[in-house]
């Protein structure tokens, strides 16, 4: 189990009650698949994905995006057992999906950058340190099928 400090459950608590949830999550999902372009291969149903411009511009990608920030609220309301939070969801991606485990760590990069963006200068290293601290435990409960 994860030890989270008062600092750090008030920071991603702030962080995501502040949050643009159909600016911040197309955004991220989209430089994730522009910056990574193998990744991809799991939205072959998405249609146009050939250039940085069509990804952008893709409604589904849009909605993709939406969607995994409303998955991250799971984590933020329930930081005590975020494994468990998310034991069905990770076997979905792994099993029936087959998604590569890493794929979730180069989104949560994405997202970070994003993230840290839109906040300017309130996304100090401590700021930092917990927002990270938290997507690892996320990917981490995500890609534990896995292993």
């Amino acid at each position: 189990m994860v030890e989270w400090s008062d600092f750090e459950r008030a920071t991603i608590q702030d962080i995501f009650s502040k949050m643009e949830y159909e600016v911040v999550g197309p955004a991220a999902l989209s430089r994730c698949l522009v910056v990574y372009p193998w990744t991809q291969r799991y939205f072959g149903n998405f249609g146009n994905l050939y250039n940085a411009a069509a990804i952008i511009a893709n409604p589904l990608v849009a909605k993709h995006g939406t969607t995994i920030l409303h998955g991250l609220d799971r984590a933020v309301k329930n930081m005590d057992d975020i494994k468990a939070t998310y034991a069905e969801l990770s076997v979905l991606h792994s099993e029936k999906l087959h998604v590569d485990p890493d794929n979730f760590k180069l989104l949560s990069d994405c997202l970070t950058i994003v993230v840290a963006a839109k906040l300017g200068k309130d996304f100090t290293g401590d700021v930092q340190a917990a927002f990270q601290k938290f997507l690892a435990v996320v990917v981490s409960s995500l890609g534990r099928q896995y292993h």
